[in-house]
């Protein structure tokens, strides 16, 4: 199964997020992440989901979403053809003797430690999955409290 970045623009009103949602579930298919946000226009609303299946599924989620009421536009994004992020807030367990060490672990990887406290660091980083990926893997030896992901939101390039 190979994920795919699907980009959904649609009228910002009422029931539409309902809509696209219900036709991944009335179908059968699983969405990984959902990411809906206004764009510049106030009017518009851009979703980006992130699914996993095969060529031919993904193109049938492409045809369907096209056809729903309040859909403008529907993107597939190709590989190296887009911009992609994701915001994680993570809490991981401190004491006095690994606190520095949590500090140089996301400083490496550019994240931001944005509240302290007795017992746990709160850290804030953005990027690629990958990068999202290995850094919660070295906060696991730390010990996660807690931790929230924003899901992916992307661009295409041109």
């Amino acid at each position: 199964m190979q994920r795919y970045t699907i980009s959904v623009l649609v009228e910002n009103k009422f029931g539409v997020l309902t809509r696209v949602t219900g036709l991944f579930s009335g179908r059968g298919y699983n969405i990984d992440t959902l990411n809906v946000g206004p764009t510049h226009d106030e009017t518009l609303s851009r979703m980006t989901i992130v699914t996993r299946g095969d060529a031919a599924t993904v193109e049938q989620i492409v045809k369907q979403l096209d056809k729903l009421i309040d859909v403008v536009k529907v993107i597939e994004y190709k590989a190296g053809a887009y911009i992609d992020r994701e915001l994680v807030l993570i809490k991981v367990k401190t004491e006095p003797q690994n606190r520095a060490e949590v500090c140089q672990v996301a400083e490496l990887f550019r994240a931001k430690v944005v509240d302290v406290q007795t017992e746990s660091i709160t850290i804030e980083i953005t990027g690629g999955e990958s990068k999202i990926e290995k850094f919660i893997r070295l906060m696991k030896d730390f010990g996660i409290l807690e931790l929230t992901r924003t899901g992916q939101v992307a661009l295409p390039r041109s």
